[in-house]
């Protein structure tokens, strides 16, 4: 059912107002304007809502009985619009996100807090999971907004660059390596490392550089997530080869980061959102601060 709300708002404001000058003025239309809005809900209702004379304006039996109702479909309208407004002016509502994990070590919680200092009303719903999950959240509309790492593109999503993160050489001290700036893969080939599932892409870029030098593999450890290595490292289990941004100095007392070169390897971080879709403005002030955040590096 059509629901004219032109013409119920204009009855509620001839009702309130007690004719069609003032409501005409309220409502910023002309009179004549305002009396078609009437007639045509007249009609519609097959109903008199208004007993209109050259002196004065009263409201028929049914339209009394219909006023109380009317002025609440028009309040309800009123209120749901400005809602809209508000949320459109100041970014407010809720959004959820979906994120692989390595990204809410250090690199998410920094984001979170400077929306949240901007946005204290707005809710975040994380959904973490690997860079497929994530694409496959945005993609169902579990989630508005990826963030993931760069892969096969997928038709209907739209994916931005974020940053490129090395892969490091994460050790306990002492070690062997712990003394140098750099180290290469070549000085893996004696070092046992705690592997990363082989789901993970960490583990895809590993795997490819160390088998390009005849290297394997030397590990009685496999895990699944990069937090869980780095807490293996912490107890002196292994070593590890782990995304930069998922380790500060500082973080555990006794492990190094080196940089890892010869070739330095990185992965590519992408902000994703489906295409042709339309974000909510709270989703897009995520968007936005995440691209302001993090500049992409060539």
């Amino acid at each position: 059912m059509k629901i004219d709300f032109d013409g119920v708002q204009a009855f509620v404001a001839v009702a309130d107002l007690g004719g069609f000058n003032k409501a005409a003025e309220q409502l910023h239309i002309t009179q004549t304007a305002l009396t078609r809005r009437i007639q045509k809900l007249e009609t519609y209702l097959a109903l008199k809502l208004l007993d209109r004379t050259t002196r004065r304006v009263e409201l028929t039996a049914v339209g009394r009985d219909f006023l109380p109702r009317a002025r609440n479909i028009v309040a309800d309208m009123t209120a749901a619009v400005e809602r809209l407004k508000d949320m459109s002016q100041h970014a407010r509502g809720h959004i959820t996100l979906a994120c692989i994990p390595s990204m809410t070590s250090h690199v998410l919680p920094g984001i979170i807090r400077s929306y949240a200092d901007r946005y204290p009303d707005n809710r975040i719903r994380l959904l973490d999971g690997s860079s497929h999950e994530v694409r496959e959240s945005v993609l169902s509309g579990q989630a508005e907004l990826g963030i993931a790492i760069e892969g096969e593109r997928h038709p209907n999503l739209a994916e931005t660059p974020l940053f490129a993160d090395p892969l490091v050489f994460i050790c306990r001290s002492p070690h062997p390596l712990e003394g140098r700036k750099q180290v290469t893969w070549t000085d893996m080939r004696d070092t046992e490392l705690i592997g990363v599932s082989s789901f993970m892409a960490t583990r895809v870029f590993m795997d490819y550089q160390l088998a390009k030098r005849g290297i394997r593999l030397r590990s009685n450890y496999e895990v699944q997530h990069h937090a869980t290595a780095v807490n293996l490292v912490a107890a002196g289990v292994g070593s590890a080869i782990l995304p930069s941004s998922t380790f500060k100095e500082g973080d555990r007392p006794g492990v190094v980061k080196i940089a890892l070169g010869n070739p330095v390897v990185r992965r590519k971080v992408v902000l994703i959102q489906a295409k042709q879709t339309t974000l909510s403005p709270a989703a897009a002030a995520f968007g936005e601060l995440t691209l302001s955040m993090l500049k992409p590096q060539q």
